[in-house]
């Protein structure tokens, strides 16, 4: 691989992106990061928020609920085992692999199927429930169109929640510890990070959007926004992942967890 580069990228080269990166890391990922993650929990976010303390989804008991951008569908497995009705895609079919895995070591079977975020392969006013933990959203090119596709999937006054990158983080080195909090990108400053092979093919892509984007877009699909959860870093939490650590993260928020509704 030759490195980062910022440059933009179409809705096309993005997900070809996503889709040889999640592809090719599904694994590795597993290694590094499933301990934390666990089999059937649903973490939101490095800073180590669970849904089965932090209840950002309300009871699931009965509700249809569906994950976007799964990967090994770990937060799903939960669901299902809280009596929700959960169904889930992602965009990598080694993410769904590793799924099937976790279900045959759990014994908890995730329906999945592999789709793209900005072309759902579910009937509208389906679901009570959207969720989806740093899956999908950052890597599309068109949140809006994501977004809007969630909508149309949702009943009317169906909950959204998901993860994403804080944005004040992309303003900053990927580097978690207090070396890392220094201003190296505009906020403003929208072209996304992609990274390529010796060919210049890119092979990862994530998008920046600011926060005012993020509501616009939110908006714009037809959500009314009812909070913004930026998780502080725990007391006692040592977990390095990426730019997330405790040196910085005790500082600045790394994570931004959105709630809304579909008007």
């Amino acid at each position: 691989m030759s490195g980062p580069v910022r440059v933009e990228l179409s809705e096309a080269e993005t997900s070809r992106a996503s889709r040889a990166y999640w592809n090719s890391e599904a694994d590795d990922y597993l290694s590094e990061h499933g301990e934390f993650l666990g089999d059937d929990r649903f973490v939101w976010c490095p800073e180590g928020v669970d849904e089965e303390s932090a209840q950002l989804l309300g009871p699931v008991r009965g509700k249809r609920v569906l994950e976007v951008g799964c990967g090994g569908a770990q937060c799903s497995r939960w669901l299902a085992g809280q009596g929700a009705d959960v169904v889930a895609f992602d965009i990598s079919l080694e993410q769904l692999r590793i799924a099937r895995q976790l279900d045959a070591r759990t014994g908890t079977a995730v329906r999945t199927v592999a789709a793209d975020a900005v072309a759902l392969p579910y009937q509208s006013s389906t679901f009570d429930i959207v969720c989806s933990a740093f899956g999908a959203l950052p890597f599309v090119a068109d949140a809006t169109t994501a977004l809007r596709e969630i909508a149309r999937t949702l009943k009317p006054g169906g909950l959204l929640v998901f993860s994403v990158t804080h944005p004040i983080r992309w303003t900053m080195p990927d580097d978690p510890t207090r070396a890392g909090l220094r201003i190296t990108h505009s906020y403003f400053d929208r072209t996304p990070y992609v990274e390529v092979d010796d060919a210049g093919t890119p092979i990862y892509a994530e998008h920046h959007r600011t926060t005012g984007d993020w509501i616009r877009a939110l908006t714009t699909a037809g959500f009314v926004v009812d909070d913004l959860l930026e998780p502080e870093w725990p007391a006692g939490h040592d977990l390095v992942w990426g730019g997330w650590g405790p040196d910085r993260g005790r500082l600045v928020p790394g994570t931004a967890i959105w709630s809304a509704h579909k008007a």
